[in-house]
């Protein structure tokens, strides 16, 4: 399905940053059917959220497998093409050339997309620069995002500021997966950069990844709908 013709509802994906198994599955239970696309990184992955994962896809739900992988080709190519076989809609890899050339071999014929780690949304230019960085954010991203596309890359993660300069760089059909997304009123905790759902939408996002916002409202129902609805409305 292209990223064009999307839901509102299916261009949400529930971050589950749940670090307990029953309490993911509690979470799942209580979003019902208010929600049908769900994330899954390391902290629910390695606490059972493989299996979960694979529950998810049978009930017809899409998640997002988020590792962001990065090492030797052989060891990302057959690493993606494991987690191609889960039938996850989505998995991460960060935005090193021989990354995203070996994630993009492992991925074969799969619908499994590949979505490229930028900067991560809790960097900003000094943080770069302490790592030894030669570039701040900007630059960057922009740099590793050409690279993407060039490699057939599917999509990048990107703060969701990043979305209309990226949208100039990359294809109709590459998409934008934004993390960073914060309702009115709610904490930015660590993330540095960041946008609400609306104002991301308008730039251009295709996928909006909301976790805290929801996993810790009074009624996450309630929370998700009310978030669907604000994309809705920006789509229309």
């Amino acid at each position: 399905m292209s990223a064009r013709t999307l839901s509102p509802k299916d261009r949400l994906i529930v971050a589950l940053d749940i670090g307990n198994l029953a309490a993911a599955e509690n979470m799942v239970m209580r979003l019902g059917d208010a929600v049908s696309f769900y994330k899954i990184g390391y902290r629910l992955g390695f606490s059972g959220g493989l299996a979960l994962s694979q529950r998810l896809i049978e009930a017809g739900k899409q998640v997002f497998l988020d590792f962001k992988l990065h090492d030797i080709g052989n060891t990302v190519r057959y690493g993606v093409a494991s987690l191609a076989a889960t039938g996850a809609r989505f998995t991460t890899v960060h935005a090193y050339p021989q990354t995203m050339a070996a994630a993009v071999k492992g991925r074969g014929q799969s619908p499994l997309g590949i979505l490229a780690v930028t900067v991560l949304t809790s960097y900003d230019d000094e943080d770069l620069k302490a790592a030894g960085y030669a570039y701040g954010v900007t630059e960057l991203v922009r740099r590793r995002t050409l690279q993407a596309r060039a490699l057939g890359v599917n999509g990048l993660v990107c703060a969701p500021w990043e979305v209309s300069a990226l949208r100039s760089l990359v294809s109709k059909d590459m998409v934008l997966v934004t993390p960073g997304i914060r309702p009115s009123g709610t904490d930015a905790d660590d993330q540095k950069r960041i946008m609400t759902p609306a104002r991301a939408i308008a730039a251009g996002a295709d996928y909006l990844v909301i976790g805290r916002p929801i996993l810790a409202a009074e009624d996450p129902r309630a929370a998700a709908l009310g978030i669907i609805e604000e994309i809705a409305k920006e789509k229309g």
